[in-house]
């Protein structure tokens, strides 16, 4: 007989609680009341909707993929974040001009633009100081959109990818906007479309920045924290983060984890494979310390259309995100920025790349020593 899920969410806790108490440093009350904030149920109820048939895929630029930037702006609207976009929570950018190339003539002979956009908002930080400076916390809410042909079921849910991320940038933006006492940073809490045609919505943020690039300290992204049932092996837990050595982002990760009971794991092959897979590739291009958090790099139904909100596993995303939120809220209050690790060579365009974006700046050093 299957657990209920309210057990499965008090079981989760109090294995969450037990976790942290094992690591020997209680978090103070501010910490652990944003951490505990963070509802798995939340996340469900998100879910089920985004990666619902109602949705047809969340394509780009298509019907349901408009609907769920409805909705997310909505989300954060209900928490109270402050508009960034050019319109409203919107950033709008014309599909027929930004389009890949293979895809554009397919566009060729549209009346009017065809709007897509990322959806953006800001939760400004409390210390004179650094609430110019900005934590941006992303991903991808776009999938395949109705693919013909392949099967019965022609509609690609995205779930997992990234359903799965978005629902957390979701919860995240909900939780920090909640607190009483806000970060001393300001964070931005973005999803981005166009991500499985080759990064375009991030790609076209990088282009276009809402707040000054050379003011971004750092950027988590989220992608594909849902299911566990990792292609090498259950992951309940821990997380893997794309170039977990080439910056100090790293290390504040890692740190929470260890104060949250997780693990943030360096995957041998494919945390350097995928760093530029995802939509931290655009800001790490930039100079920006930039990474993904995922649970499971391939899973049964990736990219296929029984990957579906009922296979995620909400309690465990949400003991990832309560890591990741510890993270960002260390990140934030941290007058010292992420800085990238000069001593990787795998590292050695983005350190470049830094010292180009703070050329000027009087700031301190930037990178690692």
């Amino acid at each position: 007989m299957p657990v209920s899920r309210t057990l499965r969410a008090a079981l989760a806790a109090t294995l969450f609680a037990a976790l942290a108490a094992q690591a020997g440093e209680p978090l103070p009350p501010g910490q652990a009341q944003l951490l505990d904030s963070i509802s798995a149920d939340a996340m469900r109820g998100h879910l089920s909707f985004l990666a619902s048939d109602a949705l047809e895929g969340r394509g780009t630029p298509s019907r349901g993929l408009d609907i769920a930037a409805e909705y997310i702006a909505s989300q954060f609207r209900a928490a109270g974040l402050e508009p960034l976009g050019d319109d409203g929570y919107f950033q709008t950018a014309d599909w027929r001009k930004i389009a890949p190339e293979r895809e554009r003539a397919k566009f060729s002979d549209a009346p009017a633009p065809l709007p897509v956009r990322n959806v953006v908002g800001l939760l400004r930080g409390s210390d004179p100081a650094l609430a110019g400076t900005y934590v941006l916390v992303t991903a991808h809410y776009d999938h395949l959109g109705i693919r013909e042909g392949k099967g019965e079921d022609a509609i690609h849910n995205g779930a997992n990818d990234d359903g799965s991320g978005t629902v957390s940038v979701i919860e995240l933006a909900r939780a920090f906007a909640a607190q009483k006492q806000r970060p001393k940073r300001s964070i931005v809490f973005m999803t981005v479309f166009g991500e499985e045609h080759g990064l375009v919505g991030s790609r076209y943020y990088g282009a276009h920045p809402l707040v000054p690039v050379a003011d971004t300290v750092a950027n988590i992204n989220l992608e594909q924290i849902g299911r566990t049932d990792d292609s090498e092996g259950p992951q309940v837990l821990a997380a893997a983060l794309t170039g977990a050595d080439y910056s100090e982002v790293g290390d504040v990760l890692r740190k929470a984890g260890e104060l949250t009971g997780t693990r943030i794991t360096r995957h041998p092959v494919n945390s350097d494979r995928y760093f530029g897979a995802s939509d931290n590739q655009a800001l790490a291009d930039l100079g920006v310390p930039a990474h993904t958090v995922s649970v499971a790099y391939a899973f049964p139904d990736y990219h296929g259309p029984a990957d579906t909100w009922d296979k995620i596993d909400y309690a465990n995303m949400a003991a990832i995100d309560r890591t990741v939120a510890l993270a960002i809220l260390m990140i934030a209050n941290d007058p010292q920025a992420p800085r990238w690790n000069a001593g990787n060579p795998k590292a050695a365009k983005y350190v470049e790349a830094a010292r180009a974006l703070r050329a000027g700046k009087e700031e301190a050093p930037v990178l690692a020593k």
